[in-house]
């Protein structure tokens, strides 16, 4: 991507002004999900917040801070996570969730001596695109079902919200001119939002905003830390786990790398992409909270404002290190409806898929080369159609790769196997 294309670089600092919106612009996007993840295992989700926002200045010290990414409490280790902590206790599962951390390191330090010419032959444009398309699909039902669903019931409510939010949001990132263009993301947000409680006002069934949790709420407080313990089995358990978030580290530093216009692979290094995720799990874990990975949602918004400068995630990480002690503040950004979020996400999960294709047409993949043709149909099917590879771990804990790790992993075996050309064809 060419510099005039940029309205901030990663290196570019805004002024405060901008700064703040910008900033907050992130944190929306994110505290959904980094949330959502300590309530399903039973974790703080202050701690969530807390470790969440370390994590990520954490990233982007190791980084050099060359890579706009958020780290936020990962969905990946969500299995074991609950396995473990039913069967030996949750300072067991911390522990397991530290060695993972630690594990990345490792295998940062093995891609650091062996260097990155093996991945311009792992990952040639076909495999790269094609994942990147499938990483925004997978999360498409997510969005759908936030922007539809009222628990198991089909909401036409939830849906008109949803579509009020997203047109709110297109017509800020289409028609929009100088800052506000920037945060049109914030925009559809607070006009989804306050459509949403007016409607309330007006209409009983779009009174999905409730305060009560907002005045029960204390103003501060600090966040539920736990000490993490070790045993062979939830290390064990935590490290297979990491074998299939290391595969999904990889293309998410491609959809970064893409949508900035960078090779974060060789600039700051793979291996300090690596570190910088895998310390900051290491770091939540040794604090009480969940594993961290880095956020499409993030990576969306960044697509669309095309801002990605660090010093802007790294203020909406301090915000979430700030938010983790303000009780209160947190209580109001949770108290946004779900199809609200369902509507913007659509928009953000779109992007990166459409970030997948733009790799694939810029880089002149030749779709009359079945070779090509075989291997983002395999990467495409195994994605959309919910592939799974189960491996049995112990008694009770049975490890899955599937989703994008285990497309990502036959793209690129078969990209390894597979002849250069197919029936005389190229």
């Amino acid at each position: 991507m060419s510099k005039n294309q940029q309205i901030l670089g990663p290196a570019d600092r805004p002024p405060l002004a901008r700064w703040i919106p910008l900033s907050f612009q992130h944190v929306f996007a994110m505290f959904g999900a980094t949330v959502l993840v300590p309530l399903l295992t039973g974790l703080s989700p202050s701690t969530a917040l807390f470790t969440a926002g370390t994590g990520t200045l954490l990233y982007i010290l190791i980084t050099g801070a060359k890579v706009p990414a958020f780290l936020g409490s990962s969905f990946a280790f969500i299995p074991p996570l609950i396995g473990i902590s039913a069967e030996y206790g949750m300072t067991y599962a911390l522990g397991g969730a530290f060695c993972a951390g630690i594990f990345y390191a490792l295998v940062s330090g093995i891609v650091k001596l062996a260097g990155t010419k093996w991945l311009d032959r792992a990952l040639p444009p076909v495999v790269i695109g094609s994942v990147i398309i499938v990483i925004g699909l997978n999360l498409a039902p997510t969005a759908m079902t936030s922007a539809m669903m009222n628990g198991d019931q089909y909401s036409l409510v939830y849906f008109s919200i949803a579509i009020v939010t997203l047109a709110i949001a297109i017509v800020a990132t289409i028609f929009f001119k100088g800052f506000f263009n920037t945060i049109s993301i914030l925009i559809g947000l607070v006009g989804g939002y306050l459509f949403t409680l007016i409607m309330g006002m007006i209409f009983p069934a779009y009174k999905l905003i409730d305060f009560s949790v907002v005045q029960q709420a204390n103003w501060f407080g600090l966040p539920q830390f736990a000490i993490p313990k070790f045993s062979l089995v939830p290390i064990v358990t935590f490290i297979i786990v990491s074998l299939a978030t290391i595969c999904e580290h990889l293309g998410d530093t491609l959809v970064t790398s893409r949508v900035v216009g960078q090779d974060f692979y060789k600039n700051p290094g793979l291996h300090r992409t690596l570190l910088g995720d895998g310390l900051a799990s290491a770091w939540a874990a040794l604090w009480g909270g969940p594993p961290n990975t880095t956020y499409g949602e993030n990576i969306g918004v960044m697509a669309i404002t095309k801002v990605y400068s660090v010093w802007v995630i790294g203020g909406a990480a301090v915000v979430a290190l700030v938010l983790s002690f303000i009780q209160k503040f947190g209580a109001i950004i949770q108290t946004i409806p779900g199809p609200v979020m369902g509507g913007i996400s659509m928009l953000l999960y779109g992007l990166i898929a459409s970030s997948g294709l733009r790799t694939i047409v810029e880089s002149g993949v030749d779709y009359k080369d079945k070779r090509n043709l075989t291997i983002s149909s395999v990467i495409l099917v195994i994605v959309i159609g919910g592939g799974l590879l189960p491996f049995q771990v112990g008694k009770d804990f049975t490890f899955s790769l599937g989703g994008i790790a285990l497309a990502t992993v036959v793209g690129i075996l078969l990209n390894l196997i597979l002849p250069k050309t197919v029936d005389g064809e190229k």
